[in-house]
């Protein structure tokens, strides 16, 4: 008498190794999007230092307050950061360039680069949790729900299998 077993998949994904990479692989959609994606964040604070350093039209205060849930027509200003002109621009600078220099890098194809972007957006996520869990923070369009969604999506293209092999194509094994 021969036993059946039912052909149902596993409800977890077996350990596999790692995605052999061919150092004349060709970039995978998910290391593009990852890329983009961290340029598209830094794009994303640089247009929110403009918005907090520079007055707002009336029609796009009352935008930005009914979008944020608030009903307010003012935002954040740089009187209310307690900082100057000059400090606030250059740390903006800063790590708008790091970011910058961090997606071309993982267009790139370095290994380092998704790493340590990987760790940037878990602790960016994990931040907003804690803000939101322990301070009460709000989670909304116009405070951090930009730059959380984009740091799950980052997470998400980059700890793919293809984004992995692409990063570690020209590694010796």
């Amino acid at each position: 008498m021969s036993e059946r077993h039912p052909a149902k998949r596993a409800a977890f994904e077996p350990i596999a190794a790692p995605v052999a990479g061919d150092p004349a692989m060709r970039r995978p959609i998910a290391t593009v999007a990852g890329g983009v994606l961290v340029l598209l964040r830094a794009l994303a604070g640089i247009v929110w230092g403009v918005a907090v350093a520079f007055d707002l039209p009336p029609w796009l205060q009352a935008v930005a307050g009914a979008a944020d849930g608030s009903g307010a027509e003012s935002g954040l200003t740089l009187s209310d950061l307690g900082v100057g002109a000059g400090l606030f621009f250059g740390l903006l600078g800063v790590i708008a360039l790091v970011q910058g220099v961090f997606g071309i890098l993982l267009l790139r194809g370095s290994n380092v680069a998704r790493v340590i972007v990987m760790l940037v957006s878990t602790s960016s996520i994990v931040t907003a949790f804690v803000g939101w869990w322990e301070l009460g923070q709000e989670i909304t369009v116009g405070t951090t729900l930009v730059t959380v969604s984009l740091d799950i999506l980052v997470l998400l293209a980059l700890s793919s299998r293809d984004a992995a092999a692409y990063a570690r194509r020209n590694e010796r094994r």
